[in-house]
């Protein structure tokens, strides 16, 4: 994995909030030494030019921890296939059910995570 690019792309998808990633060292020191970390649970989305566009960090557990697509490329359908990508990958590790977290001040996220499928629970 490209960390310092991934990174990049979660700080800017963030950027208006929903979410956050600290700087650059602490993020990926946190991330790689946790327990849940698995470096094939990271899925990147690349255009055309190889720019990246859309990633979703998931721990093994079957939770998506951050799922983020840059800004000039969203309503694009990129986040949703993303869903449906992590949902399958975790299905194939016997998973019946991916979880995250979600602000619920966050309509953007909350309506995508509704047309993946998914429901609120509190």
């Amino acid at each position: 994995m490209d960390a310092p690019e991934a990174h990049a792309l979660f700080t800017i998808g963030y950027a208006n909030g929903g979410g956050g990633v600290g700087g650059l060292d602490d993020w990926w020191t946190d991330l790689s030494t946790d327990g849940e970390y698995d470096p094939t649970l990271l899925f990147l989305v690349r255009d055309s030019e190889d720019r990246l566009v859309g990633a979703a960090q998931c721990w093994t557990s079957a939770f998506v921890k951050d799922l983020v697509v840059h800004p000039l490329w969203r309503r694009r359908g990129i986040g949703l296939a993303l869903l449906f990508h992590v949902f399958a990958s975790f299905r194939e590790r016997g998973a019946t059910a991916v979880e995250l977290k979600v602000l619920r001040d966050n309509p953007r996220a909350l309506g995508l995570y509704g047309r993946a499928g998914m429901t609120v629970r509190d």
